[in-house]
């Protein structure tokens, strides 16, 4: 049996890049999954969520990847507006034929309008960084496993315990439950008798009204159906496939008995 609840978390050093993986676990109906990634490695989200649902089936998992001191090469690349610099040297060389000014239109010049250049930045992330990633996350969800393990391991004591005092007063029930129906009928036919002092009735209807009113306070059935669910509810304890909607189901059925026989 394992809990929902764990947490994992490595680190490495690529290339003078500290790369980290921190993944959480808490618990949540379904398997619901937020992945962090710097830029570079946003392509790599499908890949590590499948990853992550391969040990956690259940749960709300949070996976966060950080990289320090880089991680990745920048390419800078120096970029020209062409369409600017045509006009600019066009406007220039009417300017000299309008005013019959000396001299001529060529780089030095044009290179004087600073807002016809500016460079653009490409990040590539370095080569060995996603295979790292993989590794680290990979040993994350084994430290979180084992977290999740020893604390299944803490709850299903836990529970087991609870079954058994459970189990301990379900017996005491069940042994009594004779007597007690025996009990029930014996103060029906005294008040009977006391109600209807001195008066002729219907034996026969009487003893069938007392033997009504007892099989509705006998608990046999639902004392039956406990025994089941408490066995399903054990059994359910020593898998080692998710149990958790199972054990849901069981403790409400198992609360339900025990409000029909409050009512009784």
């Amino acid at each position: 049996m394992k809990s929902m609840t764990g947490f994992g978390k490595r680190e490495s050093l690529c290339q003078g890049t500290m790369v980290g993986v921190e993944i959480r676990s808490v618990n949540h109906r379904f398997c619901e999954m937020m992945v962090r990634l710097p830029k570079p490695l946003s392509h790599m989200e499908l890949a590590l969520k499948e990853q992550v649902k391969r040990i956690c089936e259940r749960g709300r998992i949070e996976l966060t990847v950080t990289m320090n001191g880089g991680g990745s090469g920048t390419n800078k690349t120096l970029q020209v507006d062409r369409a600017m610099a045509s006009r600019y040297v066009q406007g220039l060389r009417d300017l000299q034929k309008e005013f019959k000014l000396s001299g001529t239109v060529d780089v030095n010049v044009v290179a004087g309008f600073r807002d016809l250049f500016f460079t653009s930045e490409e990040s590539a992330v370095i080569k060995d960084v996603p295979k790292v990633v993989e590794g680290l996350v990979q040993r994350a969800l084994t430290d979180l496993e084992k977290m999740r393990k020893k604390e299944g391991t803490a709850l299903q004591k836990d529970l087991l315990q609870r079954v058994e005092i459970v189990e301990g007063r379900l017996h005491v029930v069940q042994q009594r439950i004779p007597g007690a129906l025996q009990a029930s009928v014996d103060r029906l036919k005294a008040r009977v008798a006391k109600l209807l002092e001195g008066e002729r009735v219907n034996e026969d209807r009487i003893a069938q009204e007392i033997a009504m009113l007892a099989e509705r306070s006998d608990v046999t059935e639902e004392s039956t159906r406990l025994t089941s669910h408490v066995a399903q509810f054990r059994s359910a304890l020593k898998s080692k496939d998710p149990v958790g909607k199972r054990l849901d189901f069981l403790l409400q059925e198992m609360d339900g008995k025990s409000i029909r026989w409050d009512q009784r």
